[in-house]
This record gives structure tokens, C-alpha cells and sequence, in this order.
């Protein structure tokens, strides 16, 4: 947590909220986060305009001419939208960028993270011109964003050929699509009819058209509820994520399957509680 879809939301909120607008400049707490904050190049950037705000796998971008800000929401992390630029960091604020809206408007965006796995990156557009920005991010960025034509059936099948890894490890690796998560990958399996411990290279090419389609409809879904709130997730207005209230199996160890009413079964995948039915899937 966050996934795909709370970077989704997030996205679409800064491109509602900074779009065009011109940064004025940054406060850091100097607490450490994964990486180094890159100070330098946002210093750089202080009297340019935000070209545009997306979303690459499961990281922010924010564009400006010499490259791109990447933001990683890490465990734990959210952007928040404040009013007073006298704003006081709290306790788990570690940065707050300042921009100016073509009206002379201050926009002030203050980043949250109390478990401080999150990340901020500086992407030099030089760099990404001879390199793809899936692969600067790294290698959980490198495979399709599920929302791409050309993520399906039969991607998914060819691509697990000699794949001798667990369906859930393999969907979460990022390697064959992007920005699947542990919730969504549990619940994604569950709609396909996939147990998560079989193997990627025995599931046949019916199945992977189920899970193709069944991660895009879950993610959209999620997308349109914006997000899972499991703990800290909040869009940038500070509201919950909603579709947490739809999950099927995660999160509901014990309970009956909403299928077939067996209780919902955990076990730990990869280091992750997995939720799955034993009996709707296999």
C-alpha cells in the first residue's frame, strides 16, 4: 500500500490541482526516506512550470523541462493539499512544494510518510532519452501498464512460459505488468479463479485471459473508488479510499467467501499475507 490505483488518484488530483502552475520552491525535513532527496535539482527548478503530471507503474511524475520529479508513496505515504503557507510540518511531513497558478494563487502540496519507505527521485530528461522511464525507475517498473492494448491472455501466457515461480509473486513482480500490489493482486487471483500458489507456467492461456481482464476491471474499480484506505491512504483532499468496503478476500481472514462461504483462508507469500478460498480457487 499505496498501489496502482491510490497513485492513479493521486495523479489525477495534482494534475487537477498543479497543472501549468509555476514551482516557487520546496521545505524537506531532512529526515531520511529510500533514497537521497534531491535537493540540487529541485532547486533548479524553482521558477518553472509544471508541463504535466502522470503516473508510471507505481510512481508520481511530475514534469518540467529538464526532466521529471518521480514520487514513490512507498508503505505508507500520501500528498496532502494545505492552504497556509505557514503550514508547520508534522511529525511525519517530510517535504512541501509551493507552486503558482497562472492567477497568482499559492498551491501549497505537503508529502506524508510516517513509515518513510516512500521515495523522491530526480529524472534527467537527458537520461530518459536514451532509456525507457520504466527502466530508470527499476524493475518492478518494467513490465506493461495493465491498461495498455497490448497486456493480455496472451502476453501474460507467453511471458510465463518458463516461469516456475508462484501466479501471485510473478503478478506482483512488476516484470509482466506494472503497479499490481499485494491487495490487488489478492483480489484480482480471486476473481480469476487462480489459486496464488500455482505456478505461472501451468496456468493455460483461458485462464490468463480471466486474470488479464480481471486485473484491469479490478484496478479501474478501485481507480473509480479511489483507492484502498487499509491505514494511512488518503486522496489529496485528505479523504479515504473507498473501495476497501468491495474487497472479497482481503483482509477478511475467517470470513465466509462471498461466493461459496467457505471461510477466507491467510498465508504468508513472499513475505505478504496472501487471502485467497480454497475452494474458488485453484
Amino acid at each position: 500500500m499505496p498501489e496502482l490505483p491510490e497513485v492513479e488518484v493521486t495523479a489525477r488530483a495534482l494534475r487537477q490541482a498543479i497543472s501549468g502552475c509555476v514551482f516557487q520552491g520546496f521545505r524537506y525535513s531532512g529526515k531520511r526516506l529510500r533514497h537521497a532527496f534531491p535537493r540540487a535539482a529541485l532547486g533548479r527548478l524553482i521558477g518553472t512550470p509544471v508541463l504535466s503530471i502522470s503516473r508510471r507503474a507505481k510512481y508520481v511524475l511530475l514534469e518540467f523541462e529538464p526532466g521529471w520529479i518521480a514520487v514513490h508513496l512507498g508503505m505508507s505515504g500520501s500528498m496532502e493539499q494545505v492552504r497556509c503557507r505557514d503550514h508547520a510540518l508534522g511529525l511525519h511531513d517530510h517535504v512541501m512544494l509551493e507552486f503558482e497558478s497562472v492567477k497568482g494563487e499559492s498551491r501549497l502540496l505537503v508529502f506524508n510518510d510516517p513509515r518513510r519507505f516512500g521515495s523522491w527521485q530526480w529524472l534527467d530528461r537527458r537520461r530518459a532519452e536514451k532509456s525507457d522511464l520504466g527502466a530508470l525507475l527499476g524493475g518492478a517498473s518494467s513490465g506493461l501498464e495493465p491498461f495498455d492494448s497490448r497486456f493480455n491472455g496472451q502476453w501474460m501466457a507467453e511471458s510465463a512460459r518458463s516461469r516456475r515461480v508462484g501466479i501471485k509473486q510473478w503478478l506482483m513482480s512488476g516484470s509482466v505488468v506494472v503497479g499490481v500490489g499485494n491487495i490487488y493482486a489478492c483480489e484480482s487471483l480471486f476473481e480469476a479463479g487462480i489459486h496464488p500458489l500455482r505456478k505461472a507456467s501451468a496456468i493455460s492461456r483461458a485462464r490468463y485471459d480471466y486474470l488479464a481482464n480481471a486485473v484491469r476491471r479490478i484496478l479501474q474499480a478501485a481507480i473509480d473508488s479511489g483507492g484502498s484506505t487499509i491505514q494511512n491512504f488518503a486522496g489529496l483532499d485528505g479523504e479515504a479510499g473507498r473501495y476497501g468496503q468491495k474487497h472479497c478476500v482481503y483482509g477478511r481472514e475467517g470470513e465466509p467467501c462471498p461466493r461459496c462461504s467457505r471461510p477466507i483462508r491467510r498465508v504468508i507469500i513472499g513475505q505478504r499475507s496472501t487471502f485467497f478460498c480454497h475452494g474458488c480457487q485453484r
